[in-house]
């Protein structure tokens, strides 16, 4: 598997920006494995999805701006780093895209 298969083209303008002012209002996709339907919902409806056994991950992380758009003087070719863990002393983990050329 690749990361490259979990591409999609997600618009700049449907990122949120900050959490919702009333977080069981943000919105909720469901997926329905049986028939590949797509329902939008809110997420103060999960609980109808929900059958005993289920399990609910809950994802508390924050995301911090870490994406560094680049680009070449010489050639004008673009790239992106992404910082995903600080090591300490200035020193982070990052993802590049393209790999090869950095």
């Amino acid at each position: 598997m690749k990361t490259s298969d979990f591409y999609y083209d997600l618009p700049p303008e449907r990122i949120a920006q900050h959490p919702a002012p009333e977080r069981d209002a943000s919105r909720l996709m469901v997926v329905h494995r049986d028939t590949g339907a797509i329902e939008h919902k809110i997420f103060s409806d999960i609980l109808q999805y929900l059958e005993p056994g289920d399990a609910l991950v809950i994802n508390t992380t924050r995301v911090m701006p870490a994406r560094l758009l680049c680009s070449r003087e010489d050639t004008g070719g673009s790239g992106e780093i992404l910082l995903t863990r600080p090591l300490g002393d200035d020193t982070w983990e990052a993802m590049t895209r393209p790999a090869r050329r950095f």
